[in-house]
């Protein structure tokens, strides 16, 4: 999987598209990301006692990667994601301006 917690993507495609947030989950067995305050939809959850009431609750789902871009932090633009081994490290660089991604 070519994208990591703590990257900053930018959607592609879907109802959110243009939209930036942060990866908060990585799902790689089913290629899905967990982006912050992207694709969030209403739950209407039935109470559960006291400690839990019923209402509208906001519910963020996974997004397919296919729907993301990594944005660069260096040249802050959409772009690939490519591998470079330097010494015994296998990095990952941006394929615009073969900056290191952290």
């Amino acid at each position: 999987m070519k994208f990591k917690k703590g990257d900053q993507v930018i959607i592609a495609g879907g109802k959110d598209r243009g939209k930036t947030g942060k990866i908060e989950l990585v799902f790689p067995r089913i290629a899905k990301v967990l982006v912050s305050g992207i694709n969030v939809y209403k739950k209407h959850q039935k109470a559960r006692g006291q400690r839990k009431p019923g209402g509208i609750i906001d519910v963020t789902r996974p997004l397919p990667v296919a729907n993301i871009a990594l944005l660069c932090p260096q040249c802050h633009m959409r772009t690939r994601v490519g591998f470079k081994i330097t010494g015994s490290k296998k990095v990952r660089i941006c394929k615009k301006c073969q900056g290191e991604l952290t």
